[in-house]
């Protein structure tokens, strides 16, 4: 059986707003039937933290050190905690909510999309899997997570390796189209990450960032070689083609396409009534 094509994209290091406001216009453009589905693979200049669409801000960011960090601001369209966009692959996944291959719920699409990122940490050499929330208190903590921080908190169908999780995503519906869109960290400098998020003391940072390092961990810290970016995008790219069963088809922006992604870089990423409405 012939295997159905999608788009490929790599956009390179774009800035925080640039980022988002081209999830969202592949969205668009997938939403009225001008493009087929799509997997993008992006990085980001400035290094960035991103916030999830339902974060406050002023209670749980410190915007101070963000700025002494050098670093990009931007909200997401996607729910989900903080992250720091530095050194990783990001990547993200677009395609119809009536599509025969996704399931309806958002858990069990979540866990299709996700089988493209397993198949690439396997072609890393590395034994990831599928961690499932086995326990009341584990699904419990699903709905109201401690931290501001994403990779601290658990998730249905988690990517582990070791035990650990390697890879953060999230996701949102709308006009009949899933975005998902994630985080695959090859490196991670913890301090800079805790230093971005308030807390009610510094015994509490410190019980939390202890507590991060048990479950969350970076590709290089647990790879017996050290992988770069262009490996990574290799193995990532073969992985999504292999999990989700399709082909890939390059393809480059055109200055029409860019355009329409910047106007809604402009007028809603580097907005701050978008990135500090909460």
């Amino acid at each position: 059986m012939k295997k159905e094509t999608w788009r490929f994209i790599d956009s390179g290091n774009g800035s925080p707003s640039f980022n988002m406001a081209l999830d969202e216009a592949l969205l668009d453009w997938h939403s009225q039937g001008k493009i087929p589905p799509v997997i993008r693979f992006y990085g980001w200049n400035p290094p960035t933290l991103s916030v999830g669409y339902f974060q406050k801000i002023e209670k749980e960011i410190d915007m101070d050190a963000v700025k002494e960090h050098n670093l990009g601001f931007v909200r997401r369209p996607t729910g989900g905690r903080g992250v720091l966009h530095e050194d990783e692959l990001t990547y993200s996944v677009i395609v119809s909510e009536d599509h025969p291959e996704m399931p309806k719920t958002v858990t069990e699409a979540y866990r299709v999309i996700s089988e493209g990122i397993l198949k690439g940490f396997h072609h890393l050499g590395l034994e990831a899997y599928f961690a499932v929330p086995k326990t009341a208190e584990e699904r419990d903590a699903l709905k109201s997570p401690r931290s501001a921080v994403c990779f601290d908190a658990p998730s249905w169908y988690e990517l582990v390796v070791e035990g650990r999780k390697v890879a953060g995503s999230a996701q949102t519906r709308q006009k009949g189209v899933i975005l998902q869109h994630g985080s695959i960290l090859l490196d991670l400098d913890e301090d800079k990450l805790f230093s971005l998020f308030k807390y009610p003391n510094d015994r509490v940072k410190q019980r939390m960032k202890k507590a991060f390092k048990d479950k969350a961990v970076a590709i290089n810290a647990i790879s017996p070689r050290r992988i770069t970016l262009e490996e990574a995008k290799e193995a990532f790219y073969k992985g999504f083609a292999e999990g989700l069963n399709i082909e890939l088809e390059p393809h480059q922006l055109t200055a029409e396409e860019l355009a329409y992604v910047e106007k809604i870089a402009k007028e809603r990423y580097e907005n701050d009534e978008w990135n500090f409405k909460r």
